[in-house]
């Protein structure tokens, strides 16, 4: 494991904090935009010079950079007071790898730019009521029509959906065979006839996810990725990518902020820092966070020399949402009455930040894989543990059994 730059990267890190301290917008520049306008603006900033997806060919708006690059710039941006872009996250992130691995180089070049200038956003039309975190058990059917798709089923869970300009979708096209081998993938307008989106509102007040129904929705067949019938296949590349992105934040809470408010809110008359309980919660997280971002070393290590990351983000996942809810629901705590305060305005903000926090996290653990999948992963891919007894495996679809009767 190697924690220093190399003089490259330490010369790339400089002329990135250069440009990101020159260029960040200020706060005149933003006013009167709303959250979305702020996020296309910034991204288009960085888009025109060059620092958009940097790791993308230049022909797809990219410079080319490596993997470690990329990693530095993110760095660097995390410093400065600058815009959210998470609305390109799925597009960027998941959809873009997806596309440059399995499109014509027809559909790469109309797609991709925008994608990287923020002038697209892409969601990822994956999650079925039905299936839960088992993909391979979606039921949304695509039947052929000369050289369209028919689409009908529903869709949930779909963040951005309601703002999306496209999204990518993966759709059962035989039942007949082993549920992985009846899948296909295409892309498709979010606003073409027959789609229908009904944000869901979550416990935090918000509604970032949607339910998506499909109702006889064409898609012409070019705009499907990989053969018919070898939709998982390609739907693994959008999930790799997915996984690595949320396992390399954890999101939420961090322990600096807990640390924080244990140094400024009593107990018994005393700072809560020198209570032995709080003293020992915090210990045990420090030594959490610290293990996730020395695991994400081993990733910046690998990526630093041109390997493949091993399961590290499976477990970046799996212990960085939960320690977040564990830390903002110790923080309520002791903040007592004033925990129970939500307005995220002047001295009630702090309080708001660890309550969005642990009503928020519960989506992460269950985005990109559920603690569970993520456990046997781990347990089956990295410590060679048996596969857990799957009564559809190998069986066709049709014959899967579907409720206790």
């Amino acid at each position: 494991m190697d924690f220093e730059d190399t003089a490259e990267e330490s010369a790339f890190r400089e002329e990135a904090r250069m440009w990101l301290e020159a260029n960040a917008p200020t706060e005149k520049e933003l006013s009167g935009m709303d959250y979305m306008a702020q996020g296309k603006y910034w991204q288009k900033r960085k888009a025109d010079a060059g620092w958009a997806c940097i790791r993308w060919p230049e022909e797809f708006g990219g410079r080319g950079a490596n993997a470690i690059q990329q990693v530095i710039l993110a760095q660097e941006e995390a410093k400065v007071e600058s815009p959210e872009t998470g609305m390109f996250a799925i597009g960027q992130g998941m959809a873009a790898p997806t596309m440059m691995s399995y499109a014509n180089k027809e559909d790469k070049q109309r797609y991709l730019p925008r994608l990287a200038s923020g002038e697209d956003i892409w969601c990822q039309l994956f999650s079925e009521p039905a299936g839960g975190s088992d993909l391979a058990a979606l039921r949304t059917k695509a039947e052929r029509d000369g050289d369209d798709w028919i689409i009908n089923g529903q869709k949930i869970w779909t963040s951005g959906a309601h703002y999306s300009d496209y999204g990518i979708l993966v759709v059962r096209t035989d039942p007949n065979v082993p549920k992985h081998k009846g899948l296909s993938y295409f892309f498709l307008d979010m606003k073409s006839a027959g789609i229908e989106i009904k944000p869901i509102k979550q416990i935090s007040g918000e509604a970032n996810f949607n339910e998506v129904y499909f109702t006889d929705v064409r898609i012409p067949d070019s705009q499907r990725l990989g053969e018919v019938g070898q939709g998982w296949k390609v739907a693994l590349t959008t999930l790799m990518n997915e996984r690595a992105s949320i396992g390399a934040g954890g999101g939420g809470t961090r322990f600096k902020t807990v640390k924080r408010l244990a140094q400024s809110v009593n107990i018994n008359g005393k700072p809560a820092i020198e209570d032995n309980h709080v003293r020992a919660k915090l210990a045990n997280w420090y030594v959490q966070e610290s293990g996730l971002k020395f695991t994400s070393y081993r990733t910046l290590s690998a990526l630093s020399r041109g390997d493949i990351p091993g399961p590290e983000n499976s477990i970046g996942k799996l212990v960085g949402a939960v320690k977040s809810q564990d830390m903002a629901s110790f923080a309520i705590d002791l903040l007592e009455q004033q925990g129970i305060v939500r307005d995220q305005v002047q001295d009630e903000a702090f309080a708001a930040l660890f309550q969005d926090t642990y009503m928020s996290i519960p989506g992460l653990r269950i985005a990109g894989g559920t603690d569970e999948i993520m456990a046997n992963i781990i347990a089956e891919r990295v410590l060679g543990l048996p596969q857990e007894p799957r009564m559809d495996k190998g069986i066709p679809f049709t014959e899967v059994p579907t409720g206790s009767g």
